[in-house]
């Protein structure tokens, strides 16, 4: 299976998701945002970072880019896309998922481990979970506020498709401590938190668990791959 992971001016975490999808089992292939080809990818991801160093707003001119074209048209026909915190915000911005994401309420910068709520265990990525499991990965953005309009929210909870919530703290405002969710058919996801920095053991976060210490973030990955080889 291969997984696609975009590069755009100013991502970060783009190496580091290559990494997580290797270690899960898959082939990663790097993608450049100028391109108008996925290369014949089964699932993709878009990686954290600084996209045109956030200009306008976070994630804004990257979900312009000429590959978004055709990431777009592939989830819309299916295909499983991961967002990761400026992948998320790009996926808002393109309209693959509902609400947005502002400036933290204080302000500043936030750097954690952070507690998530797995609240949606029947997406392309996180199936592997179980549901109302608690895990730890860590959480870095500057603009991570989950906002939507009232129907917008009330769908959303209602259908089912907040993927985490975040525990003990709510980090940046978020409405409904939401970290994460889920278009109506499952296969896109976007969330504030990096699953790819918590995917090998001594190099993520600890948890409770000895035998998960640093690798909840792990199960994102495995998780797709899984489900996409089951549909094969």
């Amino acid at each position: 299976m291969r997984v696609g992971v975009v590069t755009f001016p100013g991502s970060l975490d783009d190496r580091d998701a290559q990494r997580a999808i290797r270690l899960a089992g898959a082939e990663p292939v790097a993608l450049w945002h100028g391109e108008h080809d996925l290369h014949g990818v089964d699932a993709l991801v878009l990686p954290g970072g600084f996209s045109y160093g956030d200009y306008l707003r976070a994630g804004a001119i990257a979900s312009l880019s000429p590959i978004m074209a055709e990431v777009i048209d592939a989830a819309n026909k299916g295909m499983p896309v991961l967002g990761i915190c400026n992948g998320f915000q790009m996926l808002t911005e393109a309209h693959l998922l509902g609400g947005g994401l502002i400036r933290n309420d204080h302000g500043s910068f936030v750097c954690r481990d952070q507690r998530l709520r797995v609240e949606n265990t029947a997406t392309d990525w996180t199936s592997g979970f179980e549901a109302g499991q608690e895990i730890t990965i860590p959480l870095k953005n500057g603009e991570g506020g989950f906002i939507a309009a009232a129907d917008t929210l009330e769908r959303l909870e209602g259908e089912g498709r907040v993927v985490v919530r975040y525990v003990g703290v709510n980090p940046n405002g978020s409405l409904n401590d939401i970290a994460g969710i889920t278009n109506a058919r499952g296969n896109v996801v976007g969330l504030m938190p990096h699953p790819e920095h918590a995917v090998e053991p001594g190099f993520g976060p600890d948890t409770a668990d000895a035998m998960r210490s640093g690798v909840d973030g792990l199960t994102f990955f495995t998780s797709v791959i899984q489900r996409v080889l089951a549909t094969a």
